[in-house]
C-alpha cells in the first residue's frame, strides 16, 4: 500500500533554497577576499588596520560570516577537541545567519531582475 507524503509548502522550499544560497555566497565572499588577500576573512577585520578599513570590513564580514563559523567551528573541533554540543550551536547559528544571508541576497535579485 502505498501512502502520499504531503507536499512541501511554497515557503519551505524557498526557504531552503535561502539557505544555500546564503552558504554558497558566504563561501563566494570568503574565497573572492581570500583570492585577493592571500588568507581566509576573519572577525579581526574588525580589530586592526585603520577605521576606514574596519569599516569597509562589515559588509564582508555580514555576507561570508557563516562560512567563518563553520570553518572556525570544524578547525576547532578537529584541534581542541570541542564538545558535540558546541559544534551543534555554532552550526544552528551559522544556518540561521546563512538563512537570513540568503533572504538578503535573493530579494537583492529579486529587485534587480524585477521578477
Amino acid at each position: 500500500m502505498f501512502v502520499a507524503l504531503p507536499a512541501m509548502s511554497p515557503e519551505t522550499i524557498a526557504s531552503m533554497f535561502s539557505l544555500a544560497i546564503g552558504f554558497s555566497f558566504a563561501g563566494m565572499c570568503a574565497s573572492g577576499y581570500r583570492l585577493f588577500m592571500r588568507h581566509f576573512p576573519s572577525f579581526r577585520l574588525l580589530e586592526v588596520g585603520p577605521v576606514s578599513a574596519r569599516f569597509a570590513a562589515i559588509p564582508l564580514l555580514m555576507f561570508s560570516a557563516p562560512y567563518i563559523i563553520m570553518r572556525n567551528t570544524i578547525r576547532g573541533r578537529r584541534s581542541e577537541g570541542r564538545r558535540t554540543e558546541i559544534v551543534m550551536v555554532a552550526t544552528v547559528i551559522a544556518g540561521l545567519w546563512s538563512l537570513m544571508s540568503g533572504t538578503v541576497v535573493v530579494l537583492a535579485l529579486q529587485v534587480l531582475l524585477s521578477v
